[in-house]
């Protein structure tokens, strides 16, 4: 089961989206979901992990940030070095709020159709967030 999730800049959970097929890529969930369009009606940007280099392609005005990579002939310069370890420590508040869904281990269990993990996701945000807030 594949899902994606959004938190804010302290890493409180925010959304989480429909369950889909774990087989799904991360890009092609965030398509599905329109999760970019979201974000530019809201004004909002987001920081990524690589799964979801690609995705936004405006260069003028991007609302998901993503790492660079290296490849065996093009090694990565200094400034993106720099720029890859800055991306990681604004990533750690929203690493920290992905924690919570990890320790319930019945995610890494459940057998159901989508619709239901789905209503079963959301309502692990609202605990989530009830848990956090008290």
């Amino acid at each position: 089961m594949r899902f994606l999730a959004l938190t804010d800049e302290r890493g409180r959970l925010i959304w989480i989206s429909a369950a889909g097929p774990g087989r799904t890529h991360d890009i092609t969930a965030a398509r599905h979901d329109h999760v970019l369009a979201h974000l530019r009606a809201a004004g909002l940007g987001a920081l990524a992990d690589l799964g979801f280099r690609g995705l936004d392609n405006d260069v003028r005005n991007p609302m998901i940030v993503t790492g660079f990579t290296a490849g065996r002939v093009h090694k990565l310069t200094p400034s993106r070095k720099t720029a890859n370890r800055v991306l990681a420590v604004g990533c750690v508040p929203v690493e920290r709020g992905f924690a919570p869904l990890k320790n319930w281990r019945t995610l890494t269990k459940l057998r159901t159709d989508l619709v239901r993990a789905t209503h079963f996701l959301r309502a692990l945000l609202v605990l989530i967030n009830l848990e956090v807030n008290h």
